[in-house]
C-alpha cells in the first residue's frame, strides 16, 4: 500500500511539472551571467470589444529603449501598459537596444519573450557611433548615455509603415489605458504631442551664453515656448521624416559642442526645435519629476490633478531606493508593477497532503 501511494505521488509530481497550469512560477535567467530573474507575467487578453488587428491597422505602436542598467524599469513599464490596456494584444512594442550593451539584443529578446509570452514586439539595434560624436558633457553622467538619444532616430529605425508611435521612457508606469493617449490628435501639422508646463522657468534650460547670443537665441522669437518632458511623446513619424527633424536636432547638438548652450542631455535640442509648437496633452499623462532633481534625487509628491502616468525622471529611481531600504512613498506604486525577483526563485508549494510521501527541492526549475 505504501509503495502504491509513493508511486501515485511521483506520478502527480510529474503531472504538476508538465501540465500547462503548473504551480511553479517560471523564472527567466539572463544569459552571459547577467543573472536577471523575471517570473512570467500574467496573460492579458483582448476584450470582445477590441478590433481585430490587420498588419499595422488597429495597433498601438509604442517605442522604448531596452538596456542593462534600466532593464528592471523597462519590464515594469511594459507590465503596467499591458495590465491597464483595454486591448493589450493590439499593442506593438518597438524596443531599441544599444549595440554594445552588456545584455546582447538576443539575450534581451529571449528575456522579454519569456516574461511576456504573448507580447508583440521587435528589438532594433542602435549603433552608438551614430550619435557618440554629437554628445557633449552633461550635468549628470547618466544623461550622456548614447541610448538616451535613440528617440531622435525612430523615424530612421522603424519601418516606414509605422507612421505614428508613442515614445515612453523606462522609468515610468501607466495606471490608465494607453489607448486614450494613442487617440491624441496632432492638430495644425504638429509633429509631436506632450504635456506642456508653461509655468516653468524656461530660461533655466539654457545657459547665459545662449540667451546673450543675438543669433541663436532668436530661435524662440516667433514662438511662445513652454517646457515639456521628452519621456512621454506622441510622435507623427510621417511628418518627422518629411521635415527631417532628426537633422534639425543634430544641428543644435553640433552647436552645443562648440558653444555650450545647455547643461542637460537630450532634452534641450527638443525644446529648441519644438517648444511653442507642441500639441498639449493633459498633464495626467506625465506626472514627472518623481525621481527628484538631477543632483540629490530627493522624494517628491504628485502634481495636483488626476494621474494616468507616473514618471520617475530625475536622479532617484524607484528600484534603487527600494533595494537600498529608503523608498519614497510613491515608489511603492512602482513596486506593484515590478517583476524582478533578484536571486530568489519564487515557487508555490504542493498541497500539504502530499508532503509526507516524498521530499522535493525548495525550488522548481
Amino acid at each position: 500500500m505504501r509503495f502504491i501511494l509513493y508511486a501515485a505521488a511521483l506520478l502527480l509530481l510529474h503531472f504538476l511539472l508538465t501540465a500547462s497550469f503548473c504551480l511553479a512560477i517560471r523564472t527567466t535567467v539572463g544569459g552571459d551571467g547577467l543573472g536577471f530573474r523575471f517570473p512570467e507575467a500574467p496573460y492579458y487578453r483582448n476584450g470582445v470589444e477590441c478590433p481585430v488587428s490587420s498588419g499595422d491597422r488597429n495597433l498601438v505602436q509604442v517605442a522604448m529603449t531596452l538596456d542593462f542598467e534600466y532593464l528592471r524599469g523597462s519590464i515594469a513599464a511594459v507590465h503596467s501598459v499591458v495590465r491597464h490596456a483595454s486591448c493589450p494584444e493590439n499593442i506593438f512594442f518597438h524596443f531599441i537596444a544599444a549595440e554594445f550593451d552588456p545584455a546582447s539584443p538576443r539575450v534581451l529578446s529571449k528575456l522579454v519573450r519569456s516574461t511576456f509570452p504573448s507580447l508583440n514586439f521587435r528589438i532594433y539595434i542602435f549603433r552608438e557611433d551614430t550619435v557618440i560624436n554629437l554628445i557633449s558633457s552633461s550635468i549628470r553622467q547618466a544623461l550622456e548615455n548614447p541610448l538616451n538619444y535613440a528617440r531622435n532616430y525612430l523615424g530612421d529605425m522603424l519601418d516606414l509603415q509605422v507612421g505614428r508611435v508613442i515614445y515612453l521612457d523606462s522609468d515610468l508606469v501607466l495606471v490608465d489605458d494607453i489607448l486614450k493617449l494613442w487617440n491624441t490628435t496632432l492638430t495644425n501639422s504638429r509633429v509631436i504631442g506632450a504635456p506642456e508646463y508653461c509655468h516653468a522657468n524656461f530660461t533655466k534650460y539654457f545657459t547665459a551664453g545662449f540667451w546673450s547670443d543675438p543669433v541663436i537665441s532668436r530661435v524662440f522669437r516667433s514662438r511662445k515656448p513652454c517646457y515639456f518632458n521628452t519621456g512621454v511623446m506622441v510622435m507623427d513619424l510621417v511628418r518627422w521624416r518629411e521635415g527631417n527633424y532628426r537633422k534639425r536636432i543634430e544641428n543644435w547638438m553640433e552647436i552645443q559642442r562648440k558653444k555650450k548652450i545647455y547643461e542637460l542631455g537630450s532634452l534641450p535640442p527638443y525644446l529648441l526645435v519644438f517648444a511653442g509648437n507642441v500639441e498639449g496633452i493633459d498633464h495626467r499623462w506625465n506626472q514627472h519629476g518623481l525621481g527628484g532633481d538631477n543632483i540629490r534625487g530627493s522624494c517628491r509628491s504628485l502634481h495636483p490633478g488626476p494621474v494616468s502616468l507616473l514618471h520617475w525622471s530625475g536622479k532617484g529611481k524607484p528600484w534603487v531606493r527600494l533595494d537600498g531600504g529608503s523608498p519614497c512613498p510613491l515608489d511603492h506604486i512602482w513596486e506593484s508593477y515590478d517583476l524582478y525577483k533578484g536571486n530568489l526563485i519564487k515557487h508555490q508549494s504542493f498541497p500539504s497532503a502530499f508532503a509526507n510521501f516524498f521530499e522535493y527541492p525548495s525550488y522548481l526549475f
